[in-house]
């Protein structure tokens, strides 16, 4: 990644972003980082500011916008985060910001990742609790707000969360955006809960990206005929 990165400082790049795998690992090649990237402790956007690389998270923005323009309250949610890696930190540090949330439960494989979560998410104020996959239907069905932070569902797997597991008062939210309609998100829709997909993440963590580059508001609806094509937004 050195190799990566002393390039682009050669060539004086304006901006990039990061993605998986290396947005931990960029840390280590940056001049300096806001207050959100040293919390979540993973960068997505880097900017070129008079010669210096500053790195920046949009994760968390991305993340929560989307919440905020459904104008939706948190106070008194329990939250099940499925996945413990970085993608599952920029969500606890974006509900951290928010007001009321009861208690993050967390379900992951690897028991350490899920212990270094539980870490953040007490370190944030929050409460968590690590669930195993004997619990998650029953955990799940008394969520406020399911979050799939995790790859599975881009080669359209089953979900780990069935149908009958999901409240219809429920908000399901799938952080996967190809393909646009994950089989989580299809059995959320099959019972009546509120869905939230992984393409409106990533296109606010985009915008927050363009803001940080051009200092101006992008052309949003350019982005959006680059993501869905003629056909338009599917909601």
């Amino acid at each position: 990644m050195k190799n990566s990165m002393d390039s682009l400082r050669a060539i004086n790049i304006g901006g990039f972003n990061v993605t998986m795998p290396h947005k931990v690992a960029v840390l280590d090649y940056v001049d300096s980082s806001d207050k959100i990237v040293e919390m979540v402790g993973a960068a997505n956007t880097v900017n070129n500011e008079d010669g210096k690389f500053y790195a920046y998270n949009t994760d968390v923005v991305g993340f929560i916008e989307p919440l905020h323009q459904r104008k939706i309250d948190l106070n008194g949610y329990e939250v099940l985060i499925l996945g413990a890696g970085g993608a599952a930190r920029a969500v606890v540090v974006a509900l951290s910001q928010e007001k009321g949330i009861s208690k993050i439960n967390i379900v992951n494989r690897n028991i350490d990742r899920s212990t270094n979560l539980a870490n953040v998410i007490n370190k944030l104020g929050l409460r968590a609790n690590i669930i195993s996959h004997d619990d998650i239907q029953k955990i799940a069905f008394r969520s406020n707000l399911i979050v799939n932070t995790t790859p599975l569902g881009m080669k359209n797997e089953e979900s780990l969360i069935k149908s009958s597991s999901i409240s219809k008062e429920s908000i399901v939210y799938d952080i996967v955006y190809r393909p646009i309609e994950t089989k989580l998100l299809e059995n959320a829709k099959t019972v009546g809960a509120q869905v939230v997909y992984g393409y409106e993440m990533l296109l606010e963590q985009a915008i927050a990206s363009f803001k940080i580059w051009f200092r101006m508001d992008p052309p949003i609806e350019s982005m959006k005929k680059v993501l869905f094509g003629m056909f338009g937004e599917p909601i």
